[in-house]
């Protein structure tokens, strides 16, 4: 169903790789540690993906030696080990092709001024640098596990950022499989068996479409591997919080930490509470937890969907930030933090299979945090375009 070649491009040189590979563009926000951290080391792929001059950036690290030239078409098996926990997937080229197939399906919106940036870089370079995360029904885990244990890794490595991203101190490995090989046949031929699910990098895959590529550099692992953290969200009201909370179905609790699924922990200045809905829907997207808050608590802080992208309103935050939650209200950038469950994975392909009999059926916007990310600058994709 659906199609998937080996990778062809460039990729790092192994004493480099540690320095060369960053988190992915959307993460790495402004004037935040990891931004300066990354900005400090001149090898870092961060440099092309929101630097001022990305193609002298990629040239600096082909001249210097730091990336090479691997035109033989390979299927790159990626081990993450954290917190005693190991995922195991692999980045390959898949073929674009519209959500209306059915091969690639999505479960967010997307809009074509958030690509506008990485068209740009597209354009200017020939390559694509990060990848798309996607999800497979496929068992492919046994293949993958079978490559590890029997091929010697060709990149093997601990990610540094300074403590300021979840990708720090991660151990990364890196499998190297030559599309012609029986491995890399049975890599192809358990991927055409299902449709492939969009969990991270919407944009990313909307870029390629725009860009009429024939294929886009892709992470695929199977679904259950996938961990999603919960997207957690800072708040400034119209409305103070303080003269609305005794309306709401809320009780205080002794500590600002995640929530049950289907109940929301709220810490403002006047102490951390849980906020229980008096009404939870049946269909696919109103059950969501993100859909729930929205109708218990936005409206009465006077806030409307239209609000959520703006900063002045809202801010967001994964599940593993509570701590800079509590800073920022108790700094008074804003008036209060809300944590939520983490959506679940069965939760969003039920979202995303609803969506392909009714296309208007996505996640609310900020639904998910999958994590850990997928390093960017393993392998940067000579991508094609379609005739």
């Amino acid at each position: 169903m659906v199609q998937t070649k080996g990778l062809s491009g460039l990729r790092p040189v192994k004493e480099y790789i540690a320095e060369i590979t960053c988190p992915p563009y959307d993460v790495i926000k402004p004037g935040t540690i990891l931004q300066e951290f990354l900005h400090e080391n001149n090898d870092s792929l961060y440099h092309i993906t929101l630097g001022k001059d990305p193609l002298s950036a990629l040239n600096r690290l082909i001249n210097l030696g730091r990336l090479q030239e691997d035109n033989e078409p390979s299927y790159y098996v990626y081990e993450q080990e954290y917190d005693c926990q190991k995922r195991v997937g692999v980045l390959a080229a898949v073929e674009v092709s519209a959500y209306s197939k059915g091969e690639i399906i999505r479960h967010e919106k997307t809009f074509d001024d958030k690509v506008k940036g990485r068209l740009e870089l597209r354009a200017k370079t020939g390559y694509t640098f990060e990848p798309v995360f996607l999800l497979t029904k496929s068992p492919l885990a046994g293949i993958l596990n079978d490559i590890i244990n029997n091929y010697e890794p060709e990149y093997e490595f601990v990610s540094d950022f300074a403590g300021a991203s979840e990708l720090h101190n991660i151990k990364n490995r890196v499998f190297r499989v030559s599309e012609g090989t029986r491995e890399g046949q049975s890599i192809k031929k358990l991927i055409a068996l299902n449709p492939l699910y969009i969990a991270d990098g919407h944009h990313r895959y909307h870029a390629s479409l725009l860009n009429q590529q024939t294929h886009c550099l892709a992470y695929i692992c199977e679904a259950e591997a996938a961990r999603i953290q919960a997207y957690n969200r800072v708040i400034n009201g119209i409305v103070n919080f303080d003269e609305v909370k005794g309306r709401l179905a809320i009780r205080a609790v002794a500590e600002f930490k995640t929530p049950p699924k289907h109940c929301f922990a709220i810490y403002s200045k006047g102490g951390s509470y849980l906020l229980i809905p008096t009404r939870i829907p049946d269909d696919v997207i109103g059950r969501l937890d993100c859909s729930i808050l929205e109708e218990e608590l936005y409206p009465h802080l006077g806030l409307t969907h239209d609000m959520i992208t703006d900063q002045r309103y809202f801010d967001y935050y994964a599940e593993y930030e509570l701590d800079k939650m509590v800073l920022a209200v108790d700094s008074g950038k804003y008036d209060l933090a809300v944590a939520l469950h983490p959506v679940s994975v069965a939760d969003l392909l039920a979202v995303a299979d609803q969506g392909i009999v009714e296309p208007g059926i996505v996640m609310p916007e900020k639904s998910t945090f999958f994590a850990p990310k997928i390093l960017s600058g393993i392998f940067i994709y000579r991508h094609g375009k379609a005739v």
